[in-house]
């Protein structure tokens, strides 16, 4: 398969493929004798697959899709063979791991439906031999690896910014920023770091409130950015509880595109606005 793959994880794909099965074929048309035949049919496909990806965590995809094309069958048999092409759909079903950021190991289950392939050839002068299936029907498993030709977008690394001169009565949040990729809720190594730090403060001052919002640049709908922050905020919030901190105190939300760091207009890739902060206070 060869595709491009769209924002909001839909994919488009092109694919080839080959199938081989032996048979055994019962009539009295070869040999009244040896009424049955071992045989053997090859198939070539074409199609072109529709698939949408369901995140099920950072690194684990569900794929889920269907094709249309054409198959191009050859059945051999008792000392002949026919050619027959028809039309073909699929349905596919199956799972990504993201090995790297730019490939994945996968397995997928494939449904394969031709529509009423037939095939005839003459055995001798007076006897012709005609095999017409309803549907052919394939059920195949895969295993294997795809590779993304483009690396995704590398996320801006920010130090988080110097705490403001206050008098020392006056205790102001302490405030940490980690980063995205373009259209992903995923934490980064880099922002894991960051928000290793976060967790190391919150730890070093006692009792603490944690507040997180996630944003995003101005790219898709304001629905989908409302719930893409949300996503990057609940995986900050999940990043520290497995550090030590407390469900408890901590609070996330998302704010989509509303509280942009650099001002854009709508539909611009801005790395510094796919960002979370995340506020220390007591």
């Amino acid at each position: 398969t060869v595709g491009y793959g769209f924002e909001k994880n839909w994919r488009i794909e092109l694919e080839g493929g080959y199938r081989s099965n032996d048979f055994t074929a019962t009539t009295n048309a070869f040999d009244i004798r040896n009424p049955s035949a071992d045989g053997s049919l090859d198939e070539w496909t074409a199609m072109v697959n529709v698939v949408y990806d369901v995140p099920l965590t950072d690194k684990l995809d569900l794929n889920i899709g269907v094709g249309a094309g054409a198959d191009f069958s050859r059945a051999k048999v008792a000392g002949f063979r026919d050619e027959d092409t028809n039309f073909a759909y699929q349905a596919i079903v199956g799972l990504s791991y993201k090995v790297t950021d730019r490939l994945d190991l996968t397995v997928n289950y494939r449904y394969l439906n031709v529509d009423s392939p037939s095939y005839s050839a003459q055995i001798n002068t007076d006897t012709f031999a005609t095999a017409n299936l309803e549907d052919l029907q394939k059920h195949t498993l895969t295993i294997g690896l795809r590779y993304d030709l483009y690396a995704d977008e590398a996320p801006v690394v920010m130090a988080p910014p110097a705490p403001p001169v206050l008098p020392p009565t006056v205790a102001e949040p302490e405030q940490f920023v980690i980063f995205f990729g373009f259209d992903k809720c995923n934490i980064t190594a880099e922002a894991d770091a960051v928000l290793g730090e976060a967790a190391s403060a919150a730890k070093s001052q006692g009792s603490v409130k944690v507040s997180i919002v996630g944003h995003t640049d101005t790219m898709g709908s304001d629905a989908y950015n409302k719930k893409l922050s949300d996503c990057r905020a609940n995986a900050a919030r999940t990043n520290l509880v497995a550090k030590g901190i407390s469900a408890a105190s901590i609070e996330a939300s998302g704010h989509g595109e509303t509280e942009l760091l650099v001002k854009t207009q709508d539909s611009v890739k801005e790395p510094q606005n796919r960002r979370a902060t995340i506020d220390l206070s007591k």
